[in-house]
């Protein structure tokens, strides 16, 4: 049977080549640690460590690759500035689109005194007004987080204006980049804080990821976790130092080998051209989808904003590559069982970890079967899934 994977907004696959090497290469032939060693393949190793924080600054547009922090990736990012932030008292704005990545940091921290408005977006796209904005913000504002694009229709957000609308007001930006870092060319400067992860658009593995701040504000955030960094080991104070402040313990040394790898082939690529593939395979998933009875399309129905075809920094750039379809009548979830046992094609159906997104976009409680594309699938999988929808709504009906 064919086999096609279309859930790339959740983990990408294949990952770049190279990356199932480097690690490889590193478990059997060093497998040390860094900056607790004082022999050549440690040192060479934290060497590669450091090359990899480059790698993400220049990708990312920051001049300092100490203010790249890894973690295990966006969740575990979000949580060390939210309550590492935070405190009793503290007013933050948030949208209704936002994955439980942002959700349930701020519900808990709720309950602790921190408190929290939501800007409602557009039931139709998912999109954000940012004119909802400036009415929530008070005295007690300290930040503004949110995701770039979301998991659910692909809709990408107006970093840009709200940065200034931050800028203005005096308070921070904490982006969420799951779906969006290694395929948009981001301006990470622009935010104060900005987490990403390694294994979705960045093409890397599993488990390996983190967050870019400025050090202006890593002095307000208090680590949530601490221990041993390999620096300062005579006194017990967390070093505030970066990246040593967040990055207690033996960090993931294999995952950021492999990160480091699949940064390099995308630098090899180029982000843009990657965005333009998935965008040729939306547009045509989308146009083939539009035709198809018995199947709606949520969110955006185009996948160019205003006929521009041109990424750029965020100017014209209306959604990723992630497609989500609800099926009126019909069970999703039947639907994706449909899909891969009859057809190969793997999809994610349900509420994508984004209930407040899909209350938005008025699919929730059923959700969605959602598509998302990565740089490695092809138009032949496009038509392929189109085809087979027909032939599953086809034989439902009759």
């Amino acid at each position: 049977m064919t086999k096609v994977y279309i859930d790339n907004s959740s983990s990408s696959f294949p990952k770049a080549p190279g990356v199932s090497d480097a690690i490889k290469a590193f478990i059997d032939q060093t497998g040390c640690n860094v900056s607790r060693g004082g022999y050549k393949d440690s040192y060479d190793t934290a060497m590669e460590v450091l090359d990899t924080r480059q790698l993400i600054a220049d990708m990312f547009h920051t001049s300092d690759p100490q203010e790249v922090i890894f973690t295990p990736g966006v969740t575990h990012s979000l949580n060390v500035i939210l309550q590492g932030f935070l405190k009793r008292g503290d007013h933050v704005i948030t949208t209704s689109m936002e994955h439980n990545s942002v959700m349930r940091p701020l519900h808990a921290l709720s309950k602790a005194g921190v408190n929290y408005d939501v800007a409602n977006c557009n039931e139709n796209d998912g999109s954000l007004n940012i004119d909802s904005i400036t009415p929530l913000i008070n005295k007690n504002t300290r930040a503004i987080v949110m995701l770039h694009a979301s998991n659910v229709c692909g809709t990408v957000m107006p970093i840009e204006n709200v940065s200034e609308i931050c800028n203005k007001n005096g308070i921070k930006l904490i982006v969420d980049a799951a779906q969006t870092a290694g395929v948009l060319d981001i301006d990470a400067s622009l935010v104060d804080a900005f987490a990403f992860t390694g294994h979705k658009g960045l093409l890397g593995p599993q488990g390996i990821g983190g967050f870019i701040v400025r050090k202006e504000f890593a002095r307000e955030i208090t680590p949530i976790i601490m221990g041993g960094t390999g620096s300062q080991s005579d006194v017990f104070e967390q070093p505030e130092m970066l990246p040593d402040k967040f990055e207690s313990g033996t960090m993931n040394i294999p995952g950021i080998l492999g990160l480091k790898k699949a940064v390099e082939f995308i630098n090899s690529v180029g982000v843009n051209k990657i965005y333009e593939k998935e965008m040729e395979l939306t547009s045509a998933f989308l146009s083939m989808i539009r035709k198809v009875d018995g199947a709606r399309i949520i969110g955006k129905k185009d996948a160019y904003c205003k006929g521009t075809r041109s990424a750029g920094r965020y100017n014209g750039v209306s959604r990723v590559a992630v497609v989500s379809i609800d099926f009126p009548g019909r069970d999703s979830a039947a639907i994706a069982a449909a899909l891969d046992e009859n057809y190969g094609i793997m999809t994610r159906c349900g509420l994508h970890c984004a209930p407040s997104a899909h209350k938005t976009l008025k699919t929730y409680p059923h959700g969605t079967v959602r598509f998302s594309f990565g740089y490695f699938n092809s138009m032949d999988d496009v038509e392929y899934i189109a085809e087979s929808l027909k032939e599953i709504l086809k034989t439902r009906k009759e």
